[in-house]
């Protein structure tokens, strides 16, 4: 029976591929079909937000386009669904910056540790459209991609099998990161053995021992079921790195200046949405976690895993001097929360 499932999955998901490689992309009313695949479930705050940018196209160019959301990775991992949106398979993928470092090297500098000094910093600098665009978000534009807008995926910590308090206690930990050589220079700053693998295989390698745990926010515990796993979650937020919402570059071209401004109407749209509502998760989530994942939250000193990788942000900045400019821009709004906060 099992494996009678596996074949049907392989089957459809071979059929999906091949609408989708055969370029048929209107419905039989003559409307265009925008699709948009990302890795999280239907509940996730992504897939709501996606849900307010399919409302609003097609509220406002209903009679032009339709708007399919995939979500699961059900049109193959993030690295796959660049690659789809590069060729105008598909019209929009969400991935996350550590996916876009191999095409823009700006994208690196939100893999760097401690980047930004608090949440409110973080939001103030990816909320300046005109800035993003024009100084990252074009950067892809040669690899026929660009970015609309950006989702919050909240602040990324160490959960694992042992309390971790503080760097001293990843010494030997054998921890999973993100494919990215600045995420694996961090874990390794403090002490951890890095083992960078695709989040879908993470559950069950901690699971069989084969890593100690890994980095992520609160959401991974609940909707990943990690929290089933790793019982230990330590709020040391090494990383605050958002996700991109990535258009095929050809298709925002073709579009009038009306319709691009719906488009980019529907990006905005969905990023508010999808900040709301990832408060409200999170919230519940460390609820899930706590009462009946029976998770240990633990609060530490962040200054003491800050200075411990010190050393990686400027390594980073004399490695790759394109983030330079970027880098001094988010100290500038760095500085402005921080007076901010010691004038209250």
């Amino acid at each position: 029976m099992k494996r009678m499932k596996k074949f049907i999955a392989l089957v459809l998901c071979a059929c999906m591929f091949t609408i989708l490689l055969s370029g048929c992309a209107s419905v039989g009313d003559g409307k265009r079909i925008i699709r948009i695949s990302h890795a999280q479930s239907e509940t996730h705050p992504e897939h709501i937000g996606l849900l307010k940018f399919k409302e609003y196209v097609e509220e406002n160019l209903g009679d032009k386009y339709e708007v399919q959301i995939y979500p699961n990775e059900l049109l193959g991992g993030a690295q796959k669904a660049i690659e789809l949106t590069q060729t105008g398979a598909i019209d929009f993928v969400v991935a996350g910056t550590a996916n876009l470092e191999t095409f823009a090297e700006i994208y690196e500098i939100f893999s760097m540790p401690y980047l930004f000094t608090s949440e409110e910093a973080y939001h103030a600098t990816m909320m300046d459209t005109e800035y993003m665009t024009e100084n990252v978000y074009e950067s892809t534009d040669e690899a026929g991609f660009r970015v609309l807008t950006w989702y919050n995926a909240g602040s990324r910590s160490f959960y694992a099998t042992k309390p971790i308090e503080t760097p001293e206690d990843l010494k030997g930990l054998k921890i999973r990161v993100q494919q990215s050589p600045a995420s694996i220079k961090m874990a390794n700053a403090f002490g951890a053995a890095a083992s960078p693998m695709s989040f879908g295989e993470v559950y069950t390698a901690i699971q069989q021992g084969v890593i100690d745990g890994a980095e992520n926010n609160e959401l991974a515990l609940t909707n990943n079921k990690h929290g089933e796993v790793a019982k230990y979650y330590s709020y040391n937020r090494h990383q605050m790195v958002p996700d991109m919402l990535i258009g095929n570059l050809k298709f925002l071209n073709s579009l009038s200046e009306e319709e691009l401004k719906i488009f980019e109407e529907a990006a905005a749209l969905s990023t508010e949405v999808e900040l709301e509502e990832w408060d409200v998760q999170v919230e519940e989530a460390k609820r899930i976690a706590q009462e009946e994942m029976n998770v240990e939250f633990i609060d530490v000193d962040v200054q003491v895993f800050r200075d411990a990788v010190s050393s990686v942000q400027d390594e980073m900045l004399v490695e790759n001097p394109t983030i330079q400019s970027l880098y001094d821009h988010i100290q500038e709004i760095n500085s402005q929360y921080e007076d901010a906060e010691e004038g209250n």
